[in-house]
């Protein structure tokens, strides 16, 4: 990439840099002349799209050779690395070819099923085995071992009809009394129950969605999401599939490619290339991809077979799934043709691409032919892009059309429309593509004995385009909530909604995350607008103490702001009409008026926010040695941090980090973040030592803080919230139940019926409350 950027003309990158949407026909035009004169470019689509150079393509050598380390590890009893070698031989096996006349993928998904059966993994072991009878529903093996599974699972009829149909199906004298021996064992037991052999990935929820909701157009927002009637608290007014997806690559070892749940044991590679992996076998073929059923083998069931237990295998061995039956089916069927271009191409840049093929599969099937960019309808902002982010559109966009020619050359001609296609919608992915997040803990664990020291953050695992999503306008201070269920969106009001008002989420920052310069500065960097939301536009409690520090004036409690944080300030004032214009959450009158009593006391408001100055007495502070004093104390703060993740905390840590928090209480102002932060920090050290008390005290001090920068009712406070009451679950108070039931309420504002799900620990903390009473 950068090679190819370094050898076009300068005269080129100028006219490129200055173009703008009715340029691109000319420009693209010209790059397309130059590299198709230019053989470092034609070597280099060559190496993306060659299945013969492909890294991602199948290999039956290299497949043999993880099976043979993993029969190694398994006859050592070393199970755990039995089960790696055996997942990376499914990943580059070839579906159609034999090992020692028997299919090569079934042998391997048997191997691992014994493996993860080894690891008491029952129900990873009964889908592999499933998995493997679809190729070959003659393997006797994987019949037995799928009876053993089911029998650990106490699935005793299943584990039954699995070891009859093994009977028949074995031919060896020794083999089929070792069968025999475990039906007899099986039938003396009692007990039946079953168990779905694929996780679900969708949700089945009925909820019922608000229709009060319609798109207007705004005036300065252009199109948005209004309420139209009046909307309760908690109502899910909107649930959509992703127009297209792709999975991050820094989660494609740990997320399933299309559901983007985390990946179980028993992992389903694609059948024809080696990139993605898959939680089941349903998300592969919906993925698009080769359809898994042309690998299934017909199989002629036995003559001497019952009409009930024909009927089992043929439940067994039957997908029932087909990809042309989905929606998702071009997601990932023109990627996986031997070339690994997609393995190397930006996440966007690919995402484009797919978005491409679905429009190009609609109008075969009778669509009408638009350009993508008018079909997706979505904003762009190329006329703001950097000069370097316009240069890399062109020459991605030229890649990918070469890519996208070897998938399907009549429907993508090298022309510079084409490529003035692919630019355009590259710009409306850039401003109008989701993130799709995952709760993670910081143990890998799932939260079943969830406690205060787990750290558990929102990571990105996917991006998505959503066509209705993407019609609400941004607030740093919404009035909805968005968060997805497997790949579904979904979007539900956080506060009583009145009929004609704008109904807006968060692409990111908050009032009480971040600053108010902060937030303007990401949004303009990444969507280009400067925002005039409520929060941006107005004066809130939040946005001055956030950063601020302390007055140096003893007993004085007023904020003094440094230089950028007062220029934001100012320019609020321009829309400042008194105090009767404060946000509605912020409520406490005693603390606005301490904090900036100049601001909200006075009629005059041009020299209010003097540099340097505090807010409420107006005496001069020295920032310049306080921002000395804090950059002394936070070493022992990151001394601290270190500490925490790595679970072993010195009691001289712990020591300096309190003598840290006393000067950064006395330097900034008692509201600032950064000591809710530190409050936190100290709170999960004394959870690890064992010190309760000491961790409830600084738990509850970060959270009273954080209630005044967020509000007491925002999800922020449902995250601390959780961590107080298992601190005082863990030394057996009663008030654990009162803190409970506060984080239910919060999280069913934000998640209604989905709590739960989304969030475990809930369950946890519910139970064990349940327990105090």
């Amino acid at each position: 990439m950068e090679k190819l950027k370094s050898v076009i003309p300068e005269t080129l990158k100028h006219k490129i840099a200055e173009s703008t949407p009715n340029d691109l026909d000319s420009t693209c035009s010209s790059l397309l002349y130059f590299f198709q004169n230019f053989p470092l470019f034609h070597k280099m689509v060559r190496d993306l799209t060659d299945p013969e150079m492909a890294l991602c393509g199948k290999n039956k050598e290299a497949a043999l050779e993880a099976k043979a380390k993993g029969n190694e590890c398994f006859s050592k009893r070393d199970y755990s690395n039995a089960l790696l070698f055996y997942s990376q031989a499914l990943r580059t096996a070839p579906t159609d070819v034999d090992d020692m006349e028997k299919n090569l993928v079934a042998t391997l998904y048997v191997n691992r099923a014994s493996s993860l059966y080894k690891l008491e993994l029952f129900l990873e072991s009964l889908r592999d085995c499933s998995r493997a009878l679809i190729l070959s529903p003659a393997n006797a093996k994987a019949w037995f071992r799928r009876a053993k599974a089911n029998s650990s699972l106490g699935n005793y009829e299943d584990a039954v009809n699995d070891l009859n149909v093994s009977l028949k199906m074995e031919m060896s004298v020794s083999g089929k009394k070792q069968i025999q021996s475990e039906l007899n064992m099986i039938l003396d037991q009692s007990g039946m129950r079953s168990s779905p052999l694929e996780k679900p990935n969708d949700d089945n929820s009925d909820e019922l969605l608000q229709t009060g909701v319609q798109c207007v157009s705004t005036p300065t927002k252009g199109r948005g999401m209004t309420s139209f009637t009046d909307i309760p608290l908690a109502s899910l007014i909107h649930k959509e599939d992703p127009y297209a997806a792709i999975i991050l690559k820094h989660c494609r070892e740990t997320h399933c490619a299309f559901c983007f749940n985390e990946l179980p044991a028993d992992t389903v590679p694609c059948m024809s290339c080696s990139i993605p992996l898959y939680c089941s076998v349903q998300c592969q073929v919906q993925a698009g991809g080769q359809d898994f059923s042309k690998y299934v083998n017909k199989y002629g069931f036995l003559e001497d077979l019952s009409d009930d237990l024909e009927e089992y295998i043929r439940n067994v061995t039957t997908l029932g799934i087909c990809s042309s039956n989905t929606e998702h089916a071009a997601e990932h069927m023109h990627e996986c043709q031997g070339m690994h271009w997609p393995a190397v191409l930006p996440s966007d840049v690919v995402l484009a691409g797919r978005i491409l093929v679905k429009n190009k599969q609609r109008e075969s099937y009778g669509g009408v032919g638009r350009k993508t960019h008018e079909i997706m309808d979505l904003c762009q902002n190329y006329g703001q892009l950097s000069c370097e982010s316009k240069l890399e559109f062109h020459v991605y966009s030229t890649i990918l059309l070469c890519c996208l020619q070897q998938f399907c050359p009549s429907k993508f001609p090298l022309c510079s429309e084409m490529t003035s296609e692919i630019i355009m919608l590259l710009s409306q992915i850039r401003v109008n593509s989701m993130a799709i997040v995952r709760i993670k803990y910081s143990d890998s664990k799932q939260p079943v004995d969830y406690d205060a020291t787990s750290c558990v953050e929102q990571v990105q695992v996917a991006q998505a385009v959503y066509s209705g999503g993407s019609l609400f306008n941004h607030s740093c201070q919404p009035n909805v909530h968005a968060y997805f269920i497997s790949r579904t969106l979904f979007i539900r009001v956080t506060e009583c909604v009145a009929a004609g008002s704008e109904l807006e989420l968060s692409y990111g920052p908050q009032v009480g995350q971040w600053n108010c310069s902060e937030r303007r500065q990401i949004l303009e960097d990444q969507y280009s607008f400067v925002c005039q939301c409520s929060g941006c536009a107005q004066l809130n409690l939040s946005d001055i103490v956030h950063s601020g520090y302390q007055c140096d004036k003893p007993n004085c409690n007023g904020v003094v702001l440094d230089k950028l944080v007062t220029m934001y300030e100012k320019e609020k004032l321009k829309h400042f009409k008194g105090p009767n214009s404060l946000q509605g959450y912020m409520h406490s009158g005693d603390d606005i008026s301490i904090v900036a009593r100049k601001v909200f006391e006075q009629t005059g408001y041009d020299n209010c926010f003097d540099l340097e100055h505090c807010l409420s007495c107006g005496s001069f502070c020295d920032l310049q040695a306080s921002q000395e004093t804090i950059a002394k104390s936070e070493i022992y703060v990151r001394r601290l941090q270190h500490a925490v993740a790595s679970g072993e905390i010195p009691t001289n840590i712990i020591r300096d980090a309190l003598k840290s928090l006393d000067i950064l209480r006395k330097v900034l102002h008692p509201l600032n973040k950064r000591i809710a932060e530190v409050e936190d920090n100290i709170a999960q050290a004394f959870c690890l030592v064992g010190e309760h008390q000491a961790a409830l005290d600084h738990c509850q001090a970060s959270v009273q803080i954080l209630e005044k920068l967020y509000g007491e009712n925002h999800i922020v406070i449902g995250n601390e919230l959780i961590k107080l009451a298992s601190i005082q679950l863990s030394m057996g108070c009663k008030i654990a139940a009162d803190n409970t039931n506060r984080l239910i309420a919060i999280f069913s504002r934000y998640y209604g019926l989905h709590a739960d799900i989304v969030f475990p620990p809930l369950m946890y903390l519910k139970r064990e409350t349940c327990k105090l009473v």
